[in-house]
C-alpha cells in the first residue's frame, strides 16, 4: 500500500512512518524539507501520485490565534483538494481530546476547523483523537512558566506515550475508514499540576510548580472533563511513571509541534 505521511519528519511522523515500513508498506515522509508543501501546494501532486492513503500529522509552527487557524484552514484544503483529485481512498488525521470543549482556545478552533474540513470533504476519512502526549510535559511546563513558578491547573488527565499514538495511527491507516472520530489515551487519569511537577523533578528542573485552578492551558481554563476522552476509547498500556523513570533525559524534536503544545504535534 503506497501511503503519504503528512508532516512525516516530526515525532509522531518519524515514529508512523517507521512503524509503516516495517509491515511492508511504500511510505513517503512528507514534509517542506522534502519538497512537498501543503501550504503553498508545492510538491502535493507529484507525492500523492498514486497513493490510497494520506496521514496528516502536521502542526503549525505558530500557535497565535491568527497563524493557526490559517495553517489548519489552509493546509486541509490544499491537502484534501489533492486527494480529491489524485483519487486518495482515505484520509487519516491526528486531532486532541476535547477539541470541542476548549474552543475558547485559539488552537482547539483552528483543530475544530481541521476537522470539519476532513467532514465536509468527499474523501473517506478517519480522525484520531489523542489526549496529551508524555514528551510534552515539559513544553506545558515552559509555557506556564513565570520566573521560577509554573502555574498549571489540577485537571484531571490521561496523557499517553508517543509510540502508542504512533501505533494507533498505523493500525487505522490500513483500515478502512470510518468517517468518523475514534479517541486514544494512556491508561491513568492523573491531575496535570502533579505530571509536570513529577517531570520537571524528573529532570532536575527547579521550578515550583503552582497549583492553580485559573491557570490556562494553551489559553482555555480545564476542568476535569475538558481533556478525558469517552468510554470507548482505545487505551494504551505504558503508564506515566513507567516511562519516566526509563525515559527522564528524552526530548522531543525541536520540529515537532506543541504538541503542546496539544496533542496534535506530529
Amino acid at each position: 500500500m503506497r501511503i503519504v505521511v503528512i508532516g512525516g519528519t516530526g515525532l509522531i511522523g518519524s515514529k508512523l512512518v517507521s512503524i509503516l515500513r516495517q509491515r511492508g508498506h511504500e511510505v513517503l515522509a512528507a514534509s517542506p524539507d522534502s519538497g512537498v508543501n501543503t501550504i503553498t501546494g508545492e510538491g502535493l501532486a507529484e507525492a500523492l501520485a498514486g497513493a490510497q492513503v494520506v496521514v496528516d500529522v502536521a502542526n503549525s509552527p505558530s500557535f497565535e490565534d491568527a497563524a493557526v487557524l490559517k495553517f489548519f484552514e489552509t493546509s486541509g484544503r490544499n491537502l484534501l483538494a489533492a486527494e480529491t483529485a489524485a483519487g486518495v481512498q482515505h484520509h487519516v488525521a491526528l486531532s486532541v481530546v476535547g477539541t470541542d470543549r476548549l474552543q475558547e482556545s485559539g488552537y482547539f478552533r483552528a483543530k475544530m476547523a481541521q476537522e470539519n474540513l476532513i467532514k465536509d470533504s468527499p474523501v473517506p476519512y478517519t480522525i484520531l483523537r489523542s489526549t496529551q502526549f508524555f514528551e510534552f510535559m515539559g513544553r506545558i511546563a515552559q509555557s506556564s512558566a513565570s520566573g521560577q513558578e509554573v502555574h498549571v491547573s489540577p485537571a484531571l488527565v490521561q496523557p499517553i506515550v508517543s509510540d502508542e499514538v504512533a501505533a494507533a495511527l498505523a493500525d487505522i491507516s490500513v483500515g478502512a475508514p470510518t468517517n468518523g472520530m475514534i479517541e486514544v489515551a494512556g491508561p491513568d487519569r492523573l491531575r496535570l499540576d502533579e505530571l509536570v511537577r513529577r517531570a520537571l523533578i524528573a529532570s532536575q528542573d527547579t521550578r515550583e510548580v503552582v497549583t492553580d485552578g485559573q491557570a490556562r492551558y494553551f489559553g482555555a481554563k480545564l476542568n476535569d472533563q475538558s481533556l478525558i476522552p469517552d468510554d470507548d476509547a482505545l487505551i494504551g498500556a505504558t503508564l506515566f511513571d513507567d516511562w519516566l523513570s526509563d525515559s527522564t533525559l528524552q526530548k522531543p524534536p525541536q520540529k515537532a509541534a506543541p504538541s503542546r503544545t496539544p496533542a496534535s504535534a506530529a
